[in-house]
Formats: C-alpha cells, sequence, structure tokens
C-alpha cells in the first residue's frame, strides 16, 4: 500500500509540473533560485583554473575517457571559467567526464549550455562494482533543448543480460515493453547558446529534475534506489558547456 502511495505521489507531481508550467522556455530562466539542499556539500566546482593548451588536465580529480575512446586526443578544455566537451571526429564514444564520490541519495546541481539541438548532457550515477550491469551504470538524468529524460539504468538498459542481447541484435519483445518502462520523458523549450541551471536529485528509488529553478518532473524506479552509488559521470554525446557543480550528499553508503 505505502508503495502504491509513492507511487501515485510521484505520477501526481509529474502531471502537476506538467499542466502548472507546460514545457519550459527560455523566457522562464530567470525564475527564483531552488533552496539549498540540506545534506553534506562534497563537490563544489566553478572550473575557475587554467588547464594546459596541449594536454586534457581538467583538475579537482576530475578524469575523462579521452585516453581509451578518442586515442588521446583532447576533447575537454577549460575556457572563460567554464569546461567545454566536444566529441573528437577520431572517438569511438561519446565524451565521459568521471568524478569519483560516495552516496546513497545526492542532490546535483550545475550551470549548461547547447549550442545545437543535436546536443546532449547526461548526468550519470554509476557503481562499477556492480556487475551485472554494464560499467556500472544505475541511472542518469539527460537533458536536450526539447526535453528532459529520466532513466533507470539497471534495471532497463545497462542490465548485463538485456544489454548483451540488444548488442548482438537479439533484443526480445519482452525486453523492449520493459525498456518502455525504465525511462521517462519531459517536455523542454530551451533556447540555444544560452545558460541554463539543472538540478538532479536521487532520493531512495524516485528521481527528480529541475531546470532553471522550476520543477520539471520526477521518475520511480527500482534501479534508482540502488544503495551505493561511487561516481558521477558527464556524458557528452557531441558537445556541452558545464559550469559551476556542485555535489549534496543527503544520505551516505550504510
Amino acid at each position: 500500500m505505502t508503495r502504491m502511495l509513492i507511487r501515485f505521489v510521484v505520477a501526481a507531481y509529474a502531471v502537476a509540473v506538467l499542466f502548472t508550467f507546460g514545457p519550459l522556455r527560455a523566457a522562464e530562466t530567470d525564475a527564483a533560485a531552488l533552496p539549498e539542499p540540506k545534506g553534506e556539500v562534497i563537490l563544489d566546482d566553478h572550473f575557475d583554473h587554467d588547464d594546459p593548451a596541449d594536454k586534457e588536465d581538467i583538475g579537482n580529480e576530475w578524469t575523462t575517457n579521452s585516453a581509451w575512446r578518442a586515442k588521446g586526443h583532447k576533447q575537454v578544455d577549460l575556457i572563460d571559467g567554464a569546461m567545454h566537451a566536444t566529441r573528437h571526429p577520431e572517438a569511438d564514444h561519446g565524451v565521459a567526464i568521471f568524478h569519483k564520490m560516495d552516496f546513497r541519495d545526492a542532490t546535483v546541481d550545475m550551470r549548461f549550455k547547447l549550442d545545437d539541438k543535436a546536443d546532449s548532457l547526461g548526468l550519470d550515477f554509476v557503481d562499477r562494482d556492480l556487475k551485472t550491469v554494464h560499467a556500472g551504470h544505475l541511472c542518469m538524468a539527460r537533458v536536450q533543448l526539447n526535453q528532459v529524460s529520466l532513466q533507470d539504468s539497471k534495471t532497463g538498459v545497462m542490465n548485463l543480460e538485456i544489454h548483451d542481447r540488444r548488442q548482438a541484435g537479439k533484443e526480445t519483445p519482452e525486453d523492449k515493453a520493459l525498456l518502455k518502462t525504465k525511462t521517462k520523458a519531459f517536455k523542454l523549450d530551451l533556447e540555444a547558446g544560452t545558460w541554463h541551471t539543472m538540478r538532479v536529485t536521487v532520493e531512495g528509488d524516485v528521481m527528480s529534475v529541475a531546470i532553471d529553478g522550476k520543477p520539471v518532473g520526477a521518475f520511480q524506479s527500482e534501479g534508482i534506489g540502488h544503495p551505493t552509488k561511487h561516481m558521477i559521470t558527464l556524458a557528452v554525446g557531441k558537445s556541452a558547456w558545464v559550469d559551476d557543480v556542485k555535489v549534496w550528499r543527503l544520505k551516505g553508503i550504510e
């Protein structure tokens, strides 16, 4: 009964947000800031330092996948106090920017800018010690100019058995039906080339997102509630700007 009530509340929240605000538009970017989360700040990076021109060195314990996915080509630069990531033409995967940290529940704030409708920025929560999912992917929020999606990767597309079947071209009808229940998208109408803010909170088995200070939606799924999260990853499909990344640990690993 309690779980059914939680699902009802999450669904009602999503519907209320949609009917109250509709698709979030760039003109609404001056919305009041959200209240500061009640938790321990475990990362606060403004990228206001210089990086070497000839190699990738973001600093503050950030690392990337450029060495093995982009043949060592530099894909991330610090420019005018912000981080800019662009997938190199020789890369065989999108840009992934990693930061290790431990938590169960957390809130992540950041500023972001997308210059084109083809660009996207994902915030991925990861536990690489978990061997039943591909590369430890647990759940993700991915923003584009026209939508933001919330995904349970652990019990969905990154579940190792499902992932391997899809890679082999052997996805079953049952897989396809299941995967439809493991993600939820919310419409946006954001202006390209403009800075926006995003807040993602993972609390229990619910992930919620706010854009430019306004709640956009929430999604409940069992994989989101995975008890040990050891890393966040910024996932860039083509190109994206990021600044002012701040993480609050709301609940630690027990």
